[in-house]
């Protein structure tokens, strides 16, 4: 008569193979011998929402896709699934251009002595809202 075996001491479908290091699924031979995909990465799109109008667009998040209109449709199924957004931008993360943190005091300095440019002195009225 066959005996059943214990579900607790059964190896599971993705179990390694005889000669490989254990943890690493068959299915996935290349990781196996640290060869790198040979496939294409999928560009990087940075998504921002703007909640309602009036307010300014938020980064909500990073998604993958191949073109932007691809970007656009992740972006809304990811990031707007509870109707929660107005307005969605993607754009492409290579194209963002950053300053850098240590050129910080010659990228900001020179508006510390134009006070008229800082708009703290102007008393906003309660009407305006979201400003």
């Amino acid at each position: 008569m066959p005996t059943r075996r214990n579900a607790l001491t059964a190896k599971p479908p993705h179990a390694s193979p005889p000669n490989s290091p254990a943890g690493i699924p068959r299915i996935y031979p290349d990781l196996r011998k640290g060869i790198p995909m040979t496939e294409t990465a999928t560009p990087l799109w940075e998504v921002f929402i703007r909640a309602r109008n009036g307010l300014s667009h938020k980064h909500a998040g990073s998604i993958h896709a191949t073109d932007a209109e691809l970007a656009l449709q992740a972006a809304r199924d990811v990031y707007t699934r509870r109707g929660e957004g107005q307005s969605v931008w993607v754009v492409r993360s290579s194209d963002i251009i950053a300053s850098d943190p240590v050129d910080k005091d010659m990228m900001f300095e020179p508006t510390a002595s134009k006070i008229y440019r800082h708009p703290t002195f102007y008393e906003i009225p309660e009407d305006v809202g979201n400003m």
